[in-house]
């Protein structure tokens, strides 16, 4: 019996040292809950706004519902409902007194008569059970009082620091602890560039608290948090925001809300976001709104660091990514505008713009429709010519692979930057964690369920008790068989889209070509010159309208399709989300401007053989100087059109109507009878007169869409990156200042990485390689410029080359009624020219394609192949020579990972030696002089008893172990 005793007290003894450290940690560090949850603003009364009734605990989360009750009475205080819930804080009968005043208020009595509605009665019942279980879970829960014929009850939660701390350690967080070390201190040149490079910097970094701090040589060693290692963690550590609000006890919310149980959940902003005082008095909200939500600090860094601690990983791994987009942009816009600079400066030296504008070389050409239209000379495209020349010359070619070799560059950047974050954010090791099945996976499963047991029923009319048992039915999943209908559907409906789209973009083909037929028979000659100006503009603008309206179409399309899809989990909802809404809006964005890069021109045909459309329309042309210059102002008017309507003013405004209609819904549901205060407003009701937060699947198709404008048609509009710079910097400030005064806060969401966007980004950016070759190769006259200049110029120059690209054509090959009816250059021409590479009409084969055309088509295709392998094996090269991980980071976590196991293993040293003192005291004297007699044996005998002793400490130390 005395080994047993023996035992027990070494346990208790351990246990009880081991609670004393945690009891004495808990003191220091997290002297009130709130102040564990880094919620507490010292600088603000938290009785009025962020805090329970008690004014010490903070609210974490708020859940919104509406109540109707059928009549209220005034009566005695005893007979009042409970108006706060706080597991156990305010019995019943007692007495509420207003926080504010402190004076006794008149109770009310409710006079429930019942439900106005059977179903209200069941949300009741099911907010009751929901409740029960946040209060099992260990949450505190705080009701107001229903003191109106119907409104917004709101529902206060707060997870005290044992829910905090159990939740912290089956996430696995890491939170710093006591062993620190000095980082390794640069010497030499690179020390001095960075200092130099730090206080060059210094004006253009945000006024945030502490942030040096951030920065010293000095790290902390990070583990995941384990309650029986409270003694080895920093006094300074603290949760992140992924434990401010409860998610994890609330599993099941969205689903609630969807069936109207409750309105909203949302966590609690930190008060108001107008500046207060100093910097060091400020809240995070503050600071966000003065360093961050502010036009005029567009020329500041973002505190990425800040924006992370006040809405979580994910977000702040979004304004990361749009930081580092945005940075990158720089670079490329300074290309662009000097390739822009050199077309604009060579254009009066471009032969090939001389002998177009030249009135000498009177080239006339062939009739742009029948009939009504007059032959024309080619100098009369003069301002068309030199217009292409800015954006179709030598220097694109170089900024096109400039610009595939950027995006493969910006990729790798992001790859390191995201490394660098999450090793400072603490995310190294993240696992992924298991998914809870979405509430629709779940019902349709248990759907699935009965019908199978349903059937069972019917076919055996006798059902064993054990035929469905849940260790049965636990492994039961959704099958592609399921699934198929949806997946039908998915296909079908997406083909429909694309026709939709592909209907639009000819619908505006056949608006161009109508319009110029219809202005070309209009008698008056200023019309009659401006047709080509005037249908590219208009139908430029209707193609515009009609990608913003199918845009939106898209988006509820995608989230209508991805349902029926019956994804298991919110990820898997979400990335098949992303995706059909990228595919669909990418067709629909680009598919006119695709038409006019590739598709134009390419079909109409040649004079007296045209293509008609509804046998009375010919198929329009490119301009003279080439398709490049339609496809520049497509482009940029498409682009600048989405950054400017959709991306910015349908960002502001939209918004602001949302919260304009649900005032004016809730002014009516509401009695007006009943006035509230203003003044008694607190915090939960200002955060839900905010917008909820709908998710970054906007904002980064936004960015994903102008990356596809960037990358991929750069080559005939080097201005891009430009716009798309200016735009971002506006992108950036809107964007933030619509989170932090006009959003509801986010819930906060661990993440390693933007998901499914980078590989998007990954396959435009090869894409775009793909689509440059063929633009320089199809599109511009590039290819055969060279191929002139090369083969067929007799002094090896461009003179000439226009003669060289234009076809003859007998104007007495016209098919009846084609000719025009009137012609202002008179009744001698013979033969007009037309843009072809054909035999001439005294050839052999007349109106065929010449050897040039089949030279020329050889060398495009041969610069395709060239070009795509040229530009990938020089974005691998990139690839491969910048690493994904940063040196220094790879070099600290070798050494942090040292550092751990010499921490854990003196710990364990110091267990032991405990251990041991304890145990040496609980020997009888006997004992002592028994293992003093053992000790004077020899050594075999020596090292055997001490082999058992070590064996017998083994099984203490992992009984205590156990135990604690």
């Amino acid at each position: 019996m005395h080994e047993p005793q023996t035992n027990y007290e070494i346990r208790l003894h351990y246990k009880l040292s081991v609670q004393l450290k945690q009891e004495k940690f808990e003191h220091d560090t997290f002297q009130l809950p709130n102040v564990a949850n880094n919620m507490m603003d010292m600088d603000q009364d938290p009785r009025k706004r962020l805090c329970f009734a008690d004014g010490r605990r903070k609210v974490d989360y708020v859940l919104v519902y509406h109540y109707r009750k059928r009549s209220s009475v005034r009566g005695s205080p005893s007979q009042h409902r409970l108006s706060i819930i706080s597991n156990g804080s305010y019995p019943l009968g007692v007495e509420e007194k207003d926080q504010e005043g402190g004076k006794d208020e008149p109770a009310e009595v409710v006079v429930d008569v019942g439900p106005p509605d059977p179903a209200d009665g069941e949300k009741i019942m099911i907010r009751e059970e929901f409740e029960g279980n946040l209060k099992d879970a260990g949450l505190e829960i705080e009701h107001d009082k229903e003191n109106k014929a119907h409104g917004h009850a709101f529902i206060r939660l707060h997870a005290p620091w044992q829910v905090l701390s159990r939740e912290a350690e089956f996430l696995k967080i890491k939170v710093p602890t006591k062993k620190s070390y000095e980082l390794r201190e640069e010497k030499g040149l690179a020390a001095t560039m960075n200092e130099a490079w730090r206080k060059l910097n210094q004006p253009f970094q945000p006024k945030v608290p502490h942030q040096e701090q951030e920065h010293s040589r000095t790290k902390f060693l990070s583990h995941c948090f384990s309650r029986d290692k409270l003694h080895l963690q920093s006094s300074q550590s603290l949760f992140p925001g992924i434990l401010r609000c409860p998610l994890f006890c609330l599993t099941g919310i969205t689903t609630l809300i969807a069936n109207g149980v409750y309105d909203s959940a949302f966590p609690l902003h930190d008060g108001d976001f107008h500046p207060s005082g100093q910097a060091e008095g400020k809240n995070d909200r503050q600071l966000l709104h003065d360093e961050w939500a502010r036009y005029g600090a567009f020329y500041k860094y973002q505190p990425v660091d800040l924006i992370r601690k006040y809405f979580g990983e994910k977000i702040g791994l979004y304004f990361a990514w749009l930081g580092v987009y945005t940075q990158l942009l720089i670079p490329a816009s300074v290309v662009g505008i000097i390739v822009f600079f050199y077309g604009w400066a060579t254009v009066e030296t471009n032969i090939p713009s001389q002998e177009m504008c030249d009135e000498d070389q009177n080239f006339t050409m062939c009739p742009l429709c029948d009939r009504a239209c007059d032959y024309w000379h080619l100098s009369t495209a003069c301002g068309t010519a030199r217009a292409s020349h800015l954006f179709d010359n030598p220097a694109t070619v170089f900024f096109a692979i400039f610009m595939s070799l950027w995006a493969a560059m910006f990729l790798e950047h992001w790859k390191r930057r995201q490394i660098s974050l999450n090793y400072s954010w603490d995310l190294t090791g993240m696992e992924e964690e298991e998914e809870h099945p979405r509430p629709k996976y779940e019902t349709i499963l248990l759907q699935k369920r009965q019908r199978k047991k349903k059937n069972k029923k019917n076919k055996n009319e006798v059902v064993t008790l054990n035929v469905f048992l849940p260790s049965q039915t636990g492994h039961e999943k959704l099958t592609w068989r399921d699934r198929l209908p949806g997946y039908l559907i998915n296909i079908s409906s997406i083909l429909f889209m694309f026709g939709m789209t592909c209907s639009a973009v000819f619908s505006v083909i056949i608006y161009r070509i109508t319009i110029s037929a219809l202005m070309a028979m209009s008698p008056d000659p200023e019309v009659k010159s401006n047709v080509r100006v005037t249908v590219t503009a208009t139908a430029v603008i209707i193609n515009l309208v009609v990608i913003l309206i199918l845009d939106e179409i898209y988006g509820m399309v995608a989230a209508w399709l991805t349902e029926l899809e019956i994804p298991k989990t919110e990820t898997n909802f979400e990335e098949r989300l992303i995706l059909k809404a990228f595919l669909l809006k990418f067709m629909n964005a680009y598919a006119p401007i695709f038409y006019v890069a590739f598709f134009k021109g390419r079909f109409a045909g040649r004079p007296g053989d045209y293509v008609y459309v509804f046998n009375d329309y010919r198929m329009e042309e490119c301009a003279p100087g080439g398709c490049l210059i339609e496809l520049c102002i497509q482009l940029s008017i498409i682009m600048l059109g989405k950054q400017l309507i959709q991306n910015n003013i349908f960002e502001i405004g939209i918004p602001k109507l949302k919260k304009l209609c649900r005032t004016l819904k809730d002014k009516e549901r509401a009695p007006k009878e009943i006035v509230e205060q203003p003044g008694r407003r607190q915090q939960w009701h200002l955060d839900y007169d905010l917008e909820p937060f709908d998710g970054l699947t906007p904002e980064y198709m936004e960015m994903i869409i102008q990356f596809g404008f960037v990358s991929l048609f750069v080559a005939s509009f080097p201005l891009a990156p430009l716009f798309a710079l200016l735009n971002n910097v506006i992108e950036i400030r809107l964007d933030a200042k619509k989170f932090v005064t006009e959003l509801r806060r986010p819930d906060a969401i661990r993440a390693k990485d933007i998901g499914i966007w980078y590989n998007i980004l990954s396959g435009l950016g090869k894409f775009s390689v793909i689509i440059n070759a063929f633009v320089i190769s199809f599109t511009s006259d590039f290819i055969p410029r060279l191929v002139y200049q090369y083969m067929y110029s007799e002094t090896g120059t461009m003179h000439g080359f226009i003669n060289h690209t234009l076809s003859y054509f007998n104007v007495s090959n016209f098919k009846p009624g084609t000719v025009p009816s009137i012609s202002s250059l008179g009744k001698d021409i013979t033969f007009c020219r037309y843009k072809d590479y054909r035999e001439p009409p005294w050839s052999t084969e007349p109106y065929q394609f010449s050897k040039q055309y089949w030279s020329v088509l050889a060398a495009r295709l041969g610069f395709v192949i060239l070009f795509q392998n040229l530009v990938i094996t020089m974005s691998m090269l990139v690839a491969w020579v910048i690493p994904d991980v940063p040196k220094n980071i790879s070099e600290q976590l070798k050494k942090e990972k040292t550092l751990l196991v010499d921490v854990f293993l003196n710990e364990e040293k110091e267990k032991l030696q405990l251990i041991q003192s304890l145990f040496s005291r609980d020997l009888t004297q006997e004992q002592q002089e028994e293992l003093k007699v053992s000790d004077q044996t020899s050594l075999s005998s020596s090292q055997t008893a001490q082999y058992n002793h070590r064996d017998r400490f083994t099984w203490i130390c992992s009984v205590c172990l156990k135990d604690c």
